[in-house]
């Protein structure tokens, strides 16, 4: 076997063993199966509605509108991956106790609809009324629309308008703090188009393991390249690594990148097949712990940003990190 087929076979095999990895059932809720359904109460001593979300990025989103008004919970911890969750018996009891329940939709939530069956609360599906980005040589819509902070705004509406009718009285409050937040998403979006206007447009490329970043090419003028197109959806072949390794052999791209929630070894084996750099470890499926580099959504944003940036203009130095 030559040698260039030989470097793609392994390529792809570590894709596969990643997406395994990656796709396993990650991270027990948040909150234990002994506090679902616990009543908080709020300043005024009233008692606090329960709203659930389907991961981390969507619960600090909602507790950013939200403020100290309704208490906010997420079925998957920091650093799960949510593709492939499978809710355990507590998550399912805490369900039961919600007022109120967000998802992202546009297929990410596989598991959702039957997590959702037995629960009396209504249920919001955040990324409905977006304009989709289909999945490259599908018609599947792409899923991760937030990593977008226009489509973000998106989000932060929706999450105002339910929590509104679900809270009438605090829909001032509501109102207020989601203005703010969307004023703040207008900020990064605005820092990360600056920031790329030093790259040159044949690398402008935006190459990673996940097609986790559409939304954002889309608003950027990036092109995507990636080495599956959503964990647990379809696995990376020979092909597809080998169009990887090609485009950014072709369009001299500066860096590569991948996500947390799987391994970084296939990304790692396309930076040695090509010259490129790894520009470092993207956040997107999930917020990491309080102390971590993305303990929020705006955190995540501009951590995306700032790694983006620094590695299509050549600006950081080079990265490998540990192939977990």
């Amino acid at each position: 076997m030559p040698k260039n087929q030989r470097r793609i076979l392994a390529v792809a095999t570590a894709a596969l063993v990643a997406l395994a990895g990656g796709c396993a059932p990650g991270g027990a809720s948040e909150t234990s199966a002994d506090d679902a359904g616990t009543a908080s109460t709020a300043p005024d001593g009233s008692e606090r509605p329960l709203v659930l979300t389907t991961f981390t990025v969507i619960a600090d989103m909602v507790r950013e509108v939200a403020g100290d008004r309704v208490e906010v919970r997420s079925v998957t911890r920091p650093g799960a991956e949510i593709h492939g969750y499978e809710p355990t018996p507590g998550d399912l009891r805490q369900a039961r106790g919600a007022d109120l329940v967000f998802e992202n939709g546009l297929g990410l939530e596989a598991w959702f609809a039957q997590f959702i069956a037995d629960v009396d609360a209504p249920a919001v599906t955040l990324s409905d009324g977006l304009d989709p980005v289909p999945i490259a040589g599908t018609s599947e819509a792409n899923p991760h629309a937030w990593m977008s902070p226009l489509a973000g705004q998106h989000y932060v509406k929706r999450i105002a308008d339910a929590l509104t009718e679900l809270d009438p009285a605090g829909a001032e409050h509501y109102a207020e703090r989601a203005a703010a937040y969307s004023a703040e998403l207008d900020a990064v979006a605005a820092d990360l188009a600056t920031a790329l206007d030093a790259v040159p447009p044949a690398e402008r490329v935006l190459v990673s393991c996940e097609g986790a970043f559409s939304y954002l090419a889309r608003d950027l003028g990036l092109d995507e390249a990636y080495l599956w197109p959503v964990n647990a959806d379809q696995q990376a072949t020979p092909r597809r690594v080998a169009a990887v390794i090609d485009t950014v052999r072709e369009r001299d791209v500066p860096a590569v990148f991948c996500e947390s929630t799987v391994s970084n070894e296939p990304m790692l084996q396309v930076v040695a097949d090509t010259g490129s750099r790894y520009g470092g470890t993207l956040y997107v499926d999930s917020l990491s712990e309080a102390g971590g580099p993305v303990p929020s959504y705006l955190a995540l944003l501009r951590h995306a940003a700032d790694t983006i940036a620094a590695g299509l203009t050549g600006t950081a130095p080079t990265e490998t990190g540990p192939a977990s």
